[in-house]
């Protein structure tokens, strides 16, 4: 019986997540309607608002108890950490380096952009307790990696991508500031209030968390489709930029592996390293991109983005299974 089960779980891993298909299906209602003139100046508030909601919710969903309890285990968050600002970043530089006829500029920019992002919250944490990991560090490690990264992120931005896009302003430090860091620090103020609600009404609250998105999907390409995306795009150059992401995928998901077992860690805090220190957040990482950057160049910046987080999702969901059915 365990074979047959084995096999449909590797299967369920392989289909497209339903979120991804949504975020899809946006892009090309977006290709075929995109809003412009005053109708985008409005959508432009709306995003901003959704963006502001998005936040406030992560600040409101995180428990400080939880984060606090597990900052003993530094040397495990330590590892997640440099994979996630140290490597990724080193081997986008890397990646940038291909000639413009095989990664454009814009699409270049994209995929150094994935590897400045920090790791997942919902996902990590899912796959390690489905792996049967040690589910409290994975909580603490993704949760650091994004309460760093609504700061690093933008630092390493402007430090790395200030030649393709402009960089990081005055402005879009006050933006980040009053759009993240605000509604993120009022969610966790609001907390001692609003977590009871929160908790009874998680599927609502996992909705508005993921229609914020979409709004902030629809905006971005809406921008670039209107500045011409995919006149600029060709089939190849999707194509080109999906290995990337597979290589950069596989390559990261090695090397955890391999870090973890040179560092000796228990096979549960492995796990941990391997699914919170390979993954790039796509819902931190779509409402930054329309804050840092041109609005016409936002979905040249979040096509990578969106790629590689759903080959992550399959690529770990198998490893998650594999995991699982390990020897006690």
């Amino acid at each position: 019986m365990s074979q047959p089960s084995a096999k449909a779980g590797w299967l369920k891993g392989l289909r497209p997540d339903p979120y991804i298909v949504a975020i899809l299906l946006m892009v090309v209602l977006t290709s075929l309607f995109p809003v412009s003139g005053q109708g985008a100046v409005w959508f432009g508030w709306l995003t901003k608002a959704a963006i502001a909601l998005l936040f406030f919710l992560h600040g409101a969903r995180l428990p400080r108890e939880q984060v606090v309890a597990g900052l003993v285990h530094w040397r495990l968050h330590l590892t997640v950490l440099a994979f996630t600002f140290v490597l990724f970043p080193v081997l986008g530089l890397g990646l940038i380096q291909l000639p413009a006829w095989l990664l454009p500029a814009p699409l270049a920019a994209g995929v150094l952009y994935l590897c400045l992002l920090p790791s997942t919250v919902q996902s990590s944490i899912a796959f390690t307790s489905q792996a049967r990991g040690n589910v409290a560090a994975a909580v603490v490690a993704a949760s650091a990696s994004n309460l760093i990264g609504v700061i690093l992120t933008p630092l390493l931005v402007g430090l790395f991508l200030h030649t393709t896009t402009g960089g990081i302003s005055l402005k879009a430090v006050q933006d980040v500031a009053v759009q993240i860091l605000l509604p993120f620090a009022l969610g966790q103020l609001a907390r001692p209030v609003v977590a009871g609600w929160v908790t009874r009404n998680a599927r609502l609250v996992s909705y508005t968390d993921r229609g914020s998105i979409l709004l902030v999907v629809y905006g971005a390409f809406s921008a670039a489709v209107v500045g011409g995306l995919w006149k600029q795009v060709s089939a190849l150059e999707l194509t080109v930029l999906l290995a990337i992401c597979v290589i950069l995928l596989a390559g990261v998901l090695t090397a955890t592996l391999l870090a973890a077992r040179a560092l000796k860690f228990s096979k549960e805090d492995e796990i941990v390293v391997v699914f919170c220190g390979s993954k790039k957040g796509l819902a931190t990482g779509v409402p930054m991109a329309s804050i840092l950057f041109p609005a016409a160049s936002v979905g040249f910046i979040v096509l990578p983005v969106m790629l590689f987080h759903q080959l992550q999702l399959m690529a770990c969901a198998v490893i998650a299974q594999r995991y699982g059915a390990r020897a006690d």
